[in-house]
């Protein structure tokens, strides 16, 4: 496979860098101190088509492949350094821009499509709950029929967008004999449905412009037409978020390691030490090397996964592997990058201590490192 890019992805990728970095850095360390979600920028980034990415255009969207999604989005994590925001985007995008589009009958398309790609709405994904964590199947929250609709109980919790969102698509248990696969659905709600709350919000140790927090549903009335795919099909739903979260959210964190990889370089060539520049050290010369491999095998396994994705009927090992791999070289990157800098690494108005922390969580969220390494095995038949 060539993933050369064409005249298109070259100008798509230049022009979000350009975008990115004179338009979403300023006040970032403010922004992050005071865990600050912008709603300005969240509109300038819909005016540019970041929202819409894979989206037909008859819903506002620019239609563009996988592997173009990726190559967007990589421009977008290496040109802003606001790691939350980058994070939020692509929560929105991938896991409920998308399978709103993929899953949605006309009407539910017409009706949140072009809200959500324009900037106006906010989306969210409600699966984790309190006493879950990793195991999303083991759902508690219930949609009884209700009439001509449904009736929902429970609590999410971690819920990327929660405290900011305008819409969720919500995970319920609709046949516990069933269980997750056939016993699942998935419902399309307004924040404003009456019942429908956001509860506490969290405080992080990364990604702190990306809210998080607790969304509430007390007897919850939603009619029929709020189902997304089919009664039980929840599963499926699930699935496809998950495939393109896992491929394309990590294409964010290719484009924070080669922003990572030059400010290191940067760094490596002007610091010096016992009358020489560090770069002369081997320590500190093979860590940037190994930066510079990391780089290109997660760009790479990304490029391929997304491609697939297109492609392929099935891509959710491609997307376990990604995940995995991606993830946890930004955290060795990011610490990596930090321990280059030294002591002034470890100062805020460096700013690398901050990728740090945001990198941390990226083996946690979409599915921990563990769980990725347990969905390759079985792949495996182990």
């Amino acid at each position: 496979m060539d993933f050369a890019y064409t005249d298109e992805q070259k100008m798509l990728r230049d022009s979000i860098v350009k975008f990115a970095q004179r338009e979403l850095n300023e006040g970032v360390d403010n922004r992050d101190r005071d865990q600050v979600f912008s709603r300005e920028l969240w509109r300038k980034c819909a005016a540019i088509g970041i929202q819409g990415l894979p989206v037909p255009e008859a819903y506002g969207g620019s239609g563009v492949d996988p592997l173009s999604c990726a190559i967007a989005l990589e421009a977008l994590g290496y040109g802003c350094r606001d790691g939350g925001l980058v994070f939020s985007l692509s929560a929105h995008l991938l896991a409920c821009v998308v399978p709103v589009w993929l899953h949605a009958n006309e009407a539910q398309k017409q009706r949140y499509l072009p809200g959500l790609v324009d900037g106006s709405l906010v989306g969210m994904h409600a699966i984790t709950e309190p006493g879950s964590g990793s195991d999303s199947f083991s759902l508690r929250t219930r949609a009884e029929r209700d009439g001509d609709g449904w009736c929902l109980n429970g609590t999410k919790t971690f819920i990327s967008n929660g405290p900011v969102g305008d819409v969720a698509i919500v995970f319920a248990l609709t046949d516990a004999k069933k269980g997750f696969h056939g016993g699942v659905t998935a419902f399309l709600v307004d924040k404003a449905t009456p019942g429908f709350s956001a509860g506490r919000k969290f405080e992080k140790m990364g990604l702190r412009t990306s809210p998080v927090g607790e969304l509430v549903f007390d007897n919850m009335r939603v009619p029929d037409d709020a189902v997304l795919g089919s009664v039980g099909g929840g599963s499926a739903v699930f699935a496809t978020a998950m495939d393109w979260e896992r491929i394309l959210l990590v294409a964010g964190h290719v484009g924070a390691i080669e922003r990572l990889l030059e400010t290191s370089i940067t760094y490596a060539r002007t610091r010096s030490q016992f009358g020489q520049l560090i770069g002369k050290f081997q320590a500190v010369a093979h860590k940037i090397a190994d930066m510079k491999v990391q780089l290109e095998a997660a760009r790479l396994l990304t490029y391929r996964s997304a491609w697939r994705l297109g492609h392929l009927r099935n891509a959710s090992l491609d997307a376990s592997i990604t995940k995995l791999f991606v993830s946890e070289s930004l955290v060795k990157v990011a610490l990596d990058t930090v321990q280059i800098h030294g002591g002034y690494g470890y100062m805020v108005e460096y700013e690398v201590e901050r990728a740090l922390r945001d990198a941390v969580g990226s083996t946690i969220y979409s599915g921990t490192s563990e769980m990725q390494r347990s969905i390759i095995a079985r792949w495996l038949g182990l």
